[in-house]
């Protein structure tokens, strides 16, 4: 924090809103660092959500995020800059996959925000299980069995049409509620697990099934994939218009992501007046 202080105050001239902007860039890619000192793989860093209307925007902090990871050592193949799966958003990693700058599309809740992300050619989505969950089990009154259960569905879903039509996008099932929805998306190109629900899974004494892929043993979602389709912005519009649960989620989840984002910039704002 002291250090991204610094940074927009040595940068960001005598304007307070552009320290702001350059202090809050700099501490999202501070704790990407850290990170990276503790694991192999990749960190997702996230585009401001009030921008998930706005293509060019959208673009223009990507690549200012990833000019500040070059600047300290990190190179892009490391780095996924996560966006908000809005027509615009996926607009914007349209044109940053081609520029070499990896995105990871968040706040994904239905098939054709995910037909849309494939076609952009993005390198992964998360779609979220717990949230789509949710949002069924308030409206419906009622708990799932794991085999009904609305947010496995959906992924399943999502992830046998990009395999069935060749996409290399990977799907990163996220935001679980317990480790029954885990395991039933075991086989899934990637699952995001909180320390909780890892902890859940090492202590149960459960034999682990690949539910998807080409290993599956037991595919519970077996299905028909859904024909090939490519959204364009109106066909894209309507069709979360049309879902009622997809539509509402997104909303939720850039509201939310925007409401954490104004809390740290007023902690920041007073550190930067200080």
């Amino acid at each position: 924090m002291d250090e991204a202080i610094a940074y927009g105050k040595a940068h960001g001239g005598s304007e307070l809103k552009k320290q702001l902007d350059l202090a809050l860039d700099k501490l999202a890619v501070n704790f990407g660092v850290e990170i990276l000192k503790l694991v192999p793989g990749r960190v997702s860093t996230e585009v401001d959500a009030r921008l998930s209307f706005d293509t060019q925007a959208t673009i223009a902090k990507a690549r200012e995020l990833i000019k500040l990871y070059h600047a300290a050592g990190i190179g892009p193949e490391r780095v996924l800059i996560k966006v908000a799966s809005t027509w615009e958003g996926i607009q914007a990693a349209r044109v940053l996959e081609k520029e070499g700058i990896h995105c990871n599309m968040t706040l994904l809740f239905s098939l054709v925000q995910a037909a849309a992300c494939a076609d952009a050619g993005v390198t992964l989505i998360s779609p979220f299980v717990g949230r789509i969950t949710d949002y069924f089990k308030a409206r419906d009154k009622k708990d799932f069995a794991v085999s009904e259960d609305p947010g496995v569905l959906s992924v399943a879903r999502i992830f046998r049409y990009y395999k069935a039509h060749g996409y290399k996008t990977v799907v990163m099932g996220a935001s679980f509620r317990t480790k029954e929805q885990v395991l039933a998306l075991a086989g899934c190109d990637l699952l995001t697990i909180s320390p909780q629900l890892l902890d859940e899974l090492a202590k149960a004494n459960t034999a682990v099934q690949p539910h998807l892929g080409a290993h599956a043993t037991a595919d519970a979602h077996a299905a028909k994939p859904d024909e090939k389709f490519i959204p364009d912005a109106a066909s894209f519009a309507w069709q979360l218009t049309d879902d009622e649960m997809a539509h509402f989620k997104l909303a939720e989840g850039i509201r939310k992501f925007a409401a954490d984002l104004r809390k740290l910039e007023e902690d920041v704002a007073a550190r930067l007046k200080a």
